[in-house]
């Protein structure tokens, strides 16, 4: 096995942040020293980045397919722009107090729906079966039965952990017959797989800068013309009075640079990004028994790669991955004390000695076939190191009957 001390560390954490593109640094630097009016500002300095505010604004747009450049607010990051567009659209219709989401939702979203449902509103979560997709007729049906009730839809493009693509344009032209609002929180699809909105019945549309090669700290919302729509924050008229605050400037312009990149890559991604996820994940299954991919496979984000080895805990993969400087992810968390699958594993159903030890490959542009190899050449003796040490694996495989050992931690 290759030295890992005299290797560079391979990064494939890139659902959780990516590396901030250099050409967009370069962009955004003037900002700090040079540029630095503000630009509401009705001199010089304020209109020269007003005009570079605007020219941001239409990268965004080109980038999503929206018709007009006023669709897009600039937020602070993904989280708040799925805030914005749910609770706007409640306080918008007063007199709907229902929401439609997913059981496999980013916490930016269930947590959320959790605080309103304490505070008298009724979520209708959509379940997923074994590979992560939804039942569109149970979606269908309480479209029908309540959509006089119902005040927005909040359905994510892409699953974080998976890589699982929803079918949102056909969701939403469902929602728009039922006239019901329609949001969906495209953080992990957007610069990944091509949109064109203007096209579609979505009526509102999260994305986060941190997961396209731009800053953290900067969002967008999209915001359909026509919309109804009440602002999170207000105080001053920024964002044509939908968004109060004085506009980040500099992560801004990064992230229309962002944006531009990332129309320009996509092509990039979907096709040499795709193949090296592929020849990770064919590897892996080829080197690595009793280990398998979650979520729907044929139908995922060119860049991600889910996979779950069984009686091994995922948190323990990582950390032995680390030191062989590989930077991967889990889609296990530690709350309490006690290891818990995630809720996405729990909601496809994966049996309890495989959803401990899922780990989540999330690749980038930046990545290449080389480091590919490296993780295929690394994972198979962390896995057999940690076997082990596992209650679950006998001398010759897994124990027959793991349940006798230890009782499953979900239903």
């Amino acid at each position: 096995m290759s030295d890992p001390t005299t290797l560079k560390d391979v990064y494939l954490d890139n659902n959780a942040t990516t590396m901030v593109d250099p050409a967009v640094v370069e962009v955004m630097l003037p900002y700090f020293t040079e540029q630095y009016g503000n630009p509401s500002s009705i001199h010089s300095f304020g209109n020269q980045v007003g005009r570079s505010l605007k020219k941001a604004r239409q990268q965004v747009q080109a980038l999503l397919g929206v018709e007009h450049d006023s669709e897009i607010i600039f937020t602070s990051c993904g989280t708040e722009s799925d805030s914005t567009a749910i609770l706007s659209a409640l306080k918008a219709q007063p007199e709907r107090k229902e929401i439609i989401t997913t059981v496999v939702e980013h916490p930016a979203v269930l947590s959320l729906c959790d605080y309103l449902e304490k505070d008298g509103y009724t979520v209708h979560k959509l379940k997923v079966d074994s590979k992560g997709r939804l039942d569109l007729d149970e979606y269908a049906r309480i479209l029908t039965e309540r959509a006089d009730h119902i005040a927005v839809v909040s359905v994510m493009w892409a699953n974080n952990e998976t890589g699982t693509i929803f079918p949102v344009e056909e969701m939403a032209t469902m929602a728009a017959d039922a006239e019901v609002m329609f949001h969906t929180d495209a953080v992990q699809a957007v610069g990944k797989i091509p949109m064109d909105l203007k096209n579609t019945d979505i009526d509102m549309l999260s994305l986060s800068g941190h997961k396209l090669h731009a800053p953290k700290g900067v969002g967008v919302l999209y915001l359909r013309r026509g919309t109804r729509y009440r602002p999170l924050l207000r105080g001053g008229h920024q964002e044509r009075g939908r968004r109060a605050g004085t506009e980040n400037m500099a992560s801004i312009i990064a992230l229309g640079k962002a944006c531009e990149l990332a129309a320009e890559k996509m092509a990039y991604e979907n096709t040499e990004v795709k193949a090296m996820r592929d020849r990770l994940q064919e590897g892996i299954l080829a080197s690595v028994s009793h280990c398998f991919p979650t979520g729907d496979v044929e139908n995922r984000l060119p860049n991600t790669c889910n996979i779950a080895f069984e009686y091994i805990e995922g948190e323990a993969i990582l950390m032995l991955l680390n030191k062989a400087g590989i930077a991967a992810s889990s889609g296990s968390a530690c709350t309490s004390g006690s290891l818990e699958p995630s809720h996405v594993m729990m909601a496809m159903g994966i049996p309890y000695t495989a959803a401990h030890g899922t780990i989540r490959f999330s690749l980038s542009c930046y990545n290449t076939m080389d480091e590919m190899e490296r993780v295929i050449e690394a994972v198979p003796s962390i896995v057999a190191q940690l076997r082990k040490l596992s209650p679950y694996w006998g001398e010759d495989g897994p124990i027959e009957d793991p349940e006798k050992l230890f009782a499953p931690t979900y239903a």
